[in-house]
């Protein structure tokens, strides 16, 4: 079966419609998934690539573009979100020990759900707690986890390596050494997946 890298990063905005629809997307496209977390911050921070900082009429575009591709999904967040997240970084601690333990996609899934569809900010609670229980966790347990050294470094291994892929943003795909960027390019890489299986 042709597989895909999905690189996401808790924190990203688009990601949420990646994240909701991407498992039946691949289902279709007869494509395995992987689920990558990376911390998009370090990388735009790196890059000089800040896209919404103080440009309010980008910000205010980017959550209407959001609402009219979430409608078109059939998904209904309560747009603004709360932004930037405060914590980005354990989000994304958290999901990278998911991914290790095999339950990142479940929490991801959740905490993209609370965020954009109950207002509650990904990595901070009530958001962390619940969408660790929703993901089968103990959320001491797993919180603890994230933040141990073999867990920081994983995900720190895991941005640089994004990077060195050549990714600036999420979401991002990569397929056999292509990368694609943005919600609205994964049927072009699940295509990509296909034809070169």
């Amino acid at each position: 079966m042709p597989e895909l890298d999905f690189w996401y990063s808790i924190g990203s905005t688009y990601s949420y419609l990646t994240v909701m629809r991407i498992t039946d997307a691949a289902a279709r496209a007869g494509v395995s998934v992987r689920w990558r977390p990376f911390n998009v911050r370090h990388v735009m921070t790196v890059q000089n690539n800040i896209p919404f900082k103080d440009k309010p009429e980008k910000t205010a575009y980017m959550w209407r573009d959001i609402e009219r591709r979430a409608q078109r999904y059939g998904f209904h967040p309560r747009l603004p979100a709360p932004y930037p997240l405060a914590e980005l970084v354990l989000a994304n601690q958290v999901a990278a020990l998911g991914a290790a333990e095999g339950w990142g996609q479940a929490y991801t899934q959740a905490a993209y759900r609370c965020w954009f569809e109950a207002g509650q900010p990904a990595g901070a609670d009530p958001n962390l707690t619940a969408s660790l229980e929703a993901a089968g966790q103990d959320p001491a347990r797993a919180v603890a986890e994230a933040q141990s050294d073999p867990v920081v470094q994983a995900l720190a291994k895991a941005t640089e390596e994004a990077m060195a892929l050549g990714i600036f943003g999420a979401p991002s795909f990569a397929v056999s050494g292509e990368i694609f960027w943005g919600d609205d390019r994964l049927e072009d890489a699940l295509l990509w997946a296909q034809e070169r299986s």
